[in-house]
C-alpha cells in the first residue's frame, strides 16, 4: 500500500453508490389509483476530507480509526477550517495519535444530518483503501458534529465500536438503537448554544438499558466543552478499550 507520512493529507472522494443508471418503471394502472413501482438511481458523492495516518502506519496490519465531525462554523470548501478544533487541531500542532483519523468537511449550508449517506460511503472508501480495523472504528464530533455523531451512530450503529458526542443532542428515539453502544458524552454546564439537557436527556434514557453510557459535565464551561475533552488522553484511551460487538 502506498505510504503516507504522519501528516494531514487533503483528499476528495467522488464515486457511485450504484452501478445502474436512473430508471423508474413507468406506473401502470387506472387514474386515481396508486401503483407499486421502484427507482434504481445512480448516486454520486463528493466529500472533501482530511486524513491522518500514524507515523508507524506500515508497521501494523490494522489500525483503529476515528471519524471526526466538526461544528457548524467549519462548513464550506476550505479544509483548513476543519483544523480549528478537535483531533485535526491536535495533529496540526504535532500531536501523534495511534489512530487513522478521518475528518470530512460538511458543505456550506448543509448539516451532518443531510450527509449520513455520504459519510457511510466515505467510511466504505477509507476501509477499502487503508489498513482499518473494522472492529475499532470510533465516531466523535462537536456541536453540529455532536448532533451528527448521535444521528450517524443511530443511522448505522453496526459500524462503530464507541462514540463520543460533545455538546450535541438528538431525537430520543436514537436511544432505542444505541442500547448496547458505548457512549461517553460531554457538555458544558453553562452552554448558551446547546443546553446541557440535550445530552443529559439522551444519556439518562440510555442508562436504563445501557451500562456503558455516561456523561461528563463541565460545570463552568460554556459551548466550548470540546477543548478540554480532546486534550484529555483518557478519552482516547477509553475509545481504544472498545471493540465492535459481534452480531448475535
Amino acid at each position: 500500500m502506498r505510504r503516507i507520512a504522519a501528516s494531514l493529507v487533503t483528499c476528495a472522494v467522488c464515486f457511485c453508490l450504484s452501478d445502474v443508471i436512473a430508471c423508474a418503471d413507468e406506473p401502470r394502472g387506472e387514474g386515481g389509483k396508486q401503483v407499486a413501482t421502484k427507482l434504481d438511481a445512480q448516486v454520486h458523492v463528493t466529500l472533501k476530507y482530511l486524513i491522518y495516518l500514524p507515523a508507524d502506519y506500515d508497521k501494523q496490519e490494522k489500525w483503529p480509526l476515528i471519524l471526526f465531525l466538526h461544528g457548524a462554523g467549519e462548513r464550506g470548501d476550505n479544509l483548513d477550517a476543519v483544523k480549528q478544533h478537535g483531533p485535526p487541531k491536535l495533529i496540526e500542532h504535532g500531536k501523534q495519535l495511534p489512530f487513522i483519523v478521518v475528518s470530512p468537511q460538511c458543505p456550506r449550508g448543509h448539516w451532518w444530518s443531510n450527509e449520513l449517506l455520504p459519510l457511510c460511503a466515505l467510511l466504505d472508501e477509507i476501509t477499502s483503501k487503508y489498513k482499518v480495523d473494522p472492529d475499532r472504528v470510533y465516531l466523535t464530533g462537536l456541536s453540529m458534529g455532536g448532533f451528527g455523531t448521535w444521528a450517524l451512530a443511530a443511522y448505522s450503529p453496526d459500524r462503530f465500536a464507541a462514540i463520543v458526542p460533545i455538546c450535541g443532542g438528538g431525537e430520543p428515539l436514537v436511544t432505542r438503537v444505541l442500547r448496547q453502544m458505548p457512549v461517553w458524552a460531554f457538555h458544558g454546564g453553562k452552554d448558551p448554544v446547546v443546553p446541557v439537557k440535550r445530552s443529559q436527556g439522551l444519556i439518562d434514557a440510555l442508562k436504563k438499558t445501557n451500562d456503558e453510557a455516561k456523561l461528563t459535565i463541565y460545570p463552568e464551561a460554556g459551548h466550548d466543552s470540546w477543548s478540554a475533552t480532546y486534550d484529555n488522553p483518557e478519552v482516547f484511551e477509553w475509545l481504544l478499550k472498545h471493540k465492535r460487538q459481534s452480531k448475535s
